[in-house]
């Protein structure tokens, strides 16, 4: 029983390193500012690829899966960077959510092949963001 209400702790913060939830608020404000400007500088239009999300995505999975490679085992020289780039400012700045709204905006609208090119684009270029930014770190030459 002890075991469970330590990590009930951790979720709902009574048990949460403070300072790590201050390194993911921040990056997270980061991010999503960041992410709130590139969309009010390019809007997406209905019965269009929406580019903005799209790239957001691609960038950020990018920047996580290079930074989760880098930080791997090298905790605790910086406790606060991976939570701080990984969690809060990827996390921020990667809007899955708006690509899935923005898929079913498209469903709604009928445009049954950008959406599902959308949603397949989309899954396979983060997928390539995630092993490239990998690959940078470890500079090892991505084979496909």
């Amino acid at each position: 029983m002890g075991g469970d209400r330590r990590e009930l702790g951790a979720i709902f913060g009574g048990g949460a390193d403070r300072r790590v939830l201050g390194a993911i608020f921040a990056g997270g404000a980061l991010g999503s500012g960041i992410r709130t400007g590139l969309v009010e500088l390019a809007p997406t239009h209905a019965g269009s690829w929406p580019w903005t999300t799209f790239a957001v995505n691609v960038a950020g999975c990018l920047l996580l899966g290079y930074f989760v490679t880098r930080f791997q085992g090298r905790q605790p020289i910086s406790a606060y960077r991976l939570p701080f780039l990984g969690t809060g400012f990827c996390g921020a700045l990667t809007t899955f959510s708006t690509m899935q709204v923005e898929l079913l905006h498209m469903l709604d609208r009928g445009e049954l092949l950008l959406a599902a090119g959308y949603a397949a684009g989309s899954i396979v270029a983060g997928f390539v963001g995630v092993t490239l930014g990998t690959a940078a770190v470890r500079r090892a030459r991505v084979t496909w």
